[in-house]
Order: structure tokens, then C-alpha cells, then sequence
């Protein structure tokens, strides 16, 4: 609904009903709404954001299209975007921007939020350490309850999280843990000692991210403290992290039980270039696969022009040649569609292939048998010719077993040879089809009509 409503409040160019309606929206509402936006759509509304709200939507949105409102805004307010975001979240970011932009951008930033940023860029990639954040509040053990909400009042605005506290000593060594709850309910003069939970479950900086994420879920917590190696806290990593730390670590796995994960930085480079490159980058991409289209065009006109005495004697065989090649189409469309999708899903791992390649043959040969019976039925007796159903049911057949052959296998050998698939199995796959499509019909014409010739 809310999508609907921002759609035509831009089509009718209505800004201020529009700035409005988001400013009035849930956040989760405006995210779900903005994955459906194309870029343009996600500026527009974007910048009719209050500030606060379009900080806190910020923070939710993908990398890719965080940096795509980056790109959109002037220096000066990606510079103050950048600086409001938390620290994890900022170097997250700041990881899949150009090196040149992202040193821009840190230099940018206050004092206090630069050192913040260079601390967490100094861990490994894919450790806690490079996933913490160090807006946290500590307590002392010496503290009373009414002293430590005194703190936590003072800081909750600048900090990530305040339902978890963590108490340290004088050298900053973790030294327990107590919930928010458990603060507001200890009794009066209560000191943190006597109610705070000893030897907390922690991380170290080094800890693999993922080990990390597990024990938030596994321990159902909601943040998770995170020491140096000398046993300080400097750091803790959120609940919301661990969620986009596993859906990383998930889609890596599929990439990588497919036999993919060599690919994807290829395949989020190849998208760039033909999203946002320019003229010539797309061209480069594009262009060949279509000229092999082409030439394939041209390779079927002398196909039917080897046949033309075919054509000349029964001119009704050239009715049945579009259904030939789109029924071809269209099951090589879906054949290469299944393919991709299992292939992202880690349905399909490319290590066992042969076993897929099988099986879609065979749904393919199936699927033509079926269509066949009923084509070449429909066919002999609209034209009142059964021979010249027979060759246009055994023609759907053998054509639509090879494209379902040729969707599994075209994708396969473009990516194990490093070619982009997705411009260039369509191009191949219909190219192929059409000729042999095509070769396969008149031939089954003069075998089974070869007395009328």
C-alpha cells in the first residue's frame, strides 16, 4: 500500500503529500517500500526525509543502495551521513566503497568519529573486531544502582544498545554483566557487585565473525562483549549485526557449495558496468553476444533457403515454423532460469552438475512429448494432413529436449570459463536453437511429406 502511494504521489510530482506520507510511515514500512524503488524513486523519496528517520532507514538499507544515495547527495551531506552512522555500520559501509571515496569520507569526519572508524579498520575483515561497536555503556562494580542510572541516562542517546550493561575495572577489564532490567529493580543503595553476573560469555578480537553471531543465537543474547588480547573491553557486537553478519556468511556458503565463490566479485563488478557504466562499457558487454544472434539470424534465413523447394511444394510447412522456435524459446528460457536460481539458492552445486544436466534433459524431453502429441494432433487434422502433424510433433520434441539441454549447459561452460551468463546465455542458447530448430523440422518435413515434393 504504502508503495503504491509513493509511486503515484511521484508520478503527480506531489512532493509535499509525499514527504508527508513517509515522514508518517513506520520505518520497516519505508524499507520494504524502498526495496521496490528504482534508483531515481529511492532519491526522491529519500531526500523528504526528516533527518533522524532518514538516518535510521540509512542504517537498514543494503550496502548497494546505501551507495547509490551516497552518490546522490553533495559532498557535504554524504560527509555528515557518514559521521552520524554508528561505527560498525560506517566501516561496513566504508568497505565496499572505492578506496579513494572512503579515505574522502573518513577524513571528513570528526576527530572522535575518525578514531572510532580507524580502530575498527585496523581488525582483519570478518572478525569482531572489524563488526563491533564501541557505543556501549560500562559501570563500575563500586557503583550504586541509583548512581549507575544516573550514567546510563546521561549516555542512552549516543549509545547503540542500553539493554545490556557491562561493568569493567580501572584497567578496563571485563569484569561482569547485567541486564537493564535488573538495574531498574535492584533496591536502593544496592551496589552493581552484588548484582551483576561474573564471568560473562565473550569474544576476543580476532574471533572469527561468524563463531560470534552463532553464540548471540545460540545464547539468545543481545550483544556480545568483545576483548583485546589482554582481556579489555573494547568493543561489543549487537544482535542486529549477528543477523547480517549470517546472511553474509550464508550467501557465501551457497556461493561456495555451488563452486561459485571465485565468481562473485566478477559477477558484482560485471553488474556495476552494465548498471552504471558508461555507453561503451555496455556496449563492450552486450554487443558481442547479440552479433552471434545475428550471424545466427542470417545462418537460419539460409537454413529455410536450402529448403525453399520444401516451402515451394507445401507451403503450409511455413505456418508451424514461429511455433517451432518459440516453444524452443520459451522451454530454454525456463531451463536457463531454473538453472540461475538453483545455482544462488545452492540448489544446484556446480561439482555435481551431471546429475541436474540429467534430469532437465529429461523434464525437457517430458515436456516435448506432451506439447508434441498435442501440437502434431491439432496440427495434421487442422491442415488435414497427419504426416505433416507427425513432423511437427517429432520437430517439438527433439527441439524442445535440446533447449532444455542447452539452458543447463550453456550457463554452466559460460561460468566455468569466466564469461558473463548473464548477457551472454540467452544470445547462445536461442542462436543454437533456432538453427538446429529449424534444420530438424524440414528435414522430418522430407522424410514424412517427401512424396509431395
Amino acid at each position: 500500500m504504502l508503495l503504491e502511494n509513493i509511486l503515484s504521489l511521484i508520478k503527480a510530482k506531489d512532493m509535499e503529500a509525499l514527504k508527508a506520507l513517509l515522514n508518517n510511515a513506520e520505518d520497516m514500512e519505508i524499507l520494504h517500500a524502498f526495496h521496490d524503488l528504482s534508483d531515481k524513486e529511492q532519491v526522491i523519496a529519500f531526500r523528504l526525509l526528516k533527518k533522524n528517520k532518514a538516518l535510521e532507514v540509512f542504517e537498514q538499507l543494503d550496502t548497494d543502495e546505501q551507495h547509490n544515495l551516497l552518490r546522490s547527495f553533495t559532498d557535504e551531506r554524504a560527509q555528515e551521513f557518514i559521521n552520524e552512522l554508528a561505527p560498525d555500520d560506517r566501516v561496513r559501509l566504508l568497505d565496499e566503497l572505492p578506496a579513494m571515496v572512503a579515505k574522502k569520507l573518513i577524513n571528513a569526519l570528526s576527530p572522535a568519529e575518525r578514531k572510532a572508524t580507524n580502530v575498527l579498520l585496523g581488525y582483519a575483515p570478518e572478525t569482531a573486531g572489524r563488526n563491533m561497536t564501541t557505543e556501549y555503556i560500562s559501570l563500575k562494580k563500586e557503583m550504586t544502582a541509583e548512581q549507575a542510572l544516573v550514567k546510563v541516562r546521561r549516555q542512552a542517546k549516543d549509545k547503540e544498545t542500553i539493554y545490556t550493561l557491562y561493568v569493567t575495572n580501572a584497567s578496563r577489564e571485563l569484569e561482569g554483566v547485567l541486564s537493564l532490567k535488573e538495574l531498574l529493580m535492584a533496591a536502593e543503595g544496592t551496589t552493581i557487585e552484588s548484582v551483576m553476573h561474573k564471568k560473562p560469555i565473550s569474544a576476543f578480537t580476532d574471533t572469527d565473525q561468524e563463531e560470534v553471531a552463532r553464540t548471540l543465537q545460540e545464547m539468545d543474547l543481545l550483544s556480545l562483549p568483545i576483548l583485546d588480547k589482554e582481556g579489555r573491553l573494547v568493543g561489543i557486537v549487537t544482535i542486529d549485526d549477528a543477523v547480517d553478519i549470517l546472511e553474509e556468511e550464508v550467501t557465501e556458503d551457497i556461493y561456495d557449495q555451488a563452486g561459485l565463490a571465485d565468481i562473485t566479485g566478477n559477477e558484482a563488478s560485471r553488474s556495476e558496468v552494465l548498471i552504471h557504466g558508461s555507453l561503451w562499457a555496455i556496449w563492450k558487454v552486450r554487443l558481442p553476444f547479440l552479433l552471434i544472434t545475428l550471424v545466427a539470424g542470417f545462418l537460419a534465413g539460409m537454413v529455410i533457403e536450402g529448403f525453399e523447394e520444401v516451402l515451394e511444394s507445401i507451403a503450409v510447412v511455413a505456418v508451424f515454423i514461429p511455433l517451432i522456435m518459440d516453444m524452443g524459446g520459451n522451454v530454454g528460457t525456463q531451463s536457463s532460469t531454473v538453472f540461475a536460481r538453483g545455482v544462488v539458492l545452492g540448489h544446484i552445486q556446480m561439482r555435481k552438475f551431471l546429475p541436474h544436466f540429467v534430469k532437465e534433459v529429461g523434464v525437457g524431453l517430458s515436456i516435448g512429448v506432451l506439447v508434441g502429441i498435442v501440437a502434431g494432433l491439432i496440427a495434421g487434422l487442422w491442415q488435414g494432413m497427419p504426416m505433416l502433424g507427425l513432423a511437427v510433433g517429432l520437430a517439438l520434441v527433439v527441439t524442445m529436449t535440446l533447449a532444455a539441454l542447452l539452458g543447463f549447459l550453456v550457463p554452466f561452460v559460460l561460468i566455468k570459463f569466466n564469461v558473463d551468463q548473464a548477457a551472454g546465455s540467452a544470445p547462445i542458447i536461442t542462436s543454437i536453437k533456432d538453427i538446429v530448430g529449424l534444420m530438424i523440422y524440414f528435414v522430418f518435413v522430407s522424410i514424412f511429406l517427401g512424396h509431395l515434393l
